[in-house]
């Protein structure tokens, strides 16, 4: 060993050579709220229960994407059309009741792959925080599109721009 290595000053102004050029480099951290990551086009967030064009909701309640769930976070119940909700549902069962918990979802997106109807979309939005367990299940009405017809602008905020053209 040579005198420099034995006081170890040539591995300390080493160190002290790296952290003094991590100053000048981009830091990876964001500003959050003000800033938003940008993510990847793949990127699978929460799901959203389609419409169809007139306004109908796309679901009829086959549960195939329930059993193709790998996690078991899909719950729903099935119930008939009524005469006069012709406007409501496209075929004559729908989803009476339909629940996501997000605390088992997995965002594999075999729900969307299994869905014979296209009623069911990752979007690219990420699930937000809560503060209790309940907040995390979420219904029919927080899972579903806005009315296309009645609700234009919500309905293309809520389909969004990157991903799969939902039909």
């Amino acid at each position: 060993m040579t005198f420099l290595e034995r006081i170890y000053l040539w591995n300390i102004a080493k160190g002290m050579a790296i952290t003094f050029s991590h100053l000048f480099k981009k830091k990876p951290t964001i500003s959050y709220p003000e800033e938003k990551r940008t993510f990847s086009s793949v990127f699978r967030g929460v799901q959203i229960l389609n419409r169809d064009e007139e306004g109908r909701e796309r679901c009829t309640a086959c549960g195939l994407c329930a059993v193709a769930c790998p996690s078991e976070a899909i719950t729903m119940e099935a119930a008939e059309r009524q005469t006069g909700e012709e406007h409501l549902y496209r075929e004559e069962k729908y989803a009476a009741k339909y629940e996501i918990n997000m605390l088992r979802c997995i965002f594999c997106g075999l729900c969307e792959e299994a869905c014979p109807k296209d009623a069911i979309y990752l979007t690219q939005t990420f699930a937000p925080a809560n503060y209790g367990r309940k907040g995390f299940i979420y219904g029919k009405n927080d899972l579903l599109i806005p009315d296309p017809v009645t609700e234009p602008e919500a309905y293309a905020k809520a389909k969004g721009t990157i991903g799969k053209e939902i039909k």
